[in-house]
């Protein structure tokens, strides 16, 4: 059993039209990096040029936002979601 990623409506285009999708990930950070070998592209939807996470993203760890507890490298153990929710208003697009 991995961690089920929640993937919203504008990256499904990158998970072949994929709710969601499940991977093997002991921290959030390496949740991403999964997302992205598996779906090319994904990760730069997320992360900046510095490894940090956008400011118009936001991700959360069992409705929890990882913000508030240690950022991408929040661990997980098997059976979390990671929920990846774009901002509503203003930032760029996903």
């Amino acid at each position: 059993m991995g961690v089920v990623v929640r993937v919203p409506t504008p990256l499904r285009r990158l998970t072949n039209g994929q709710g969601e999708v499940e991977v093997e990930a002991r921290t959030v950070r390496e949740a991403i990096e999964k997302l992205e070998q598996l779906y090319p592209g994904f990760k730069e939807r997320l992360v900046d040029e510095k490894g940090e996470l956008r400011k118009f993203v936001n991700l959360y760890v069992n409705d929890e936002d990882v913000r508030f507890l240690k950022g991408l490298d929040t661990e997980l153990k098997d059976g979390d979601t990671v929920s990846i929710v774009p901002a509503i208003a203003g930032g760029l697009a996903l």
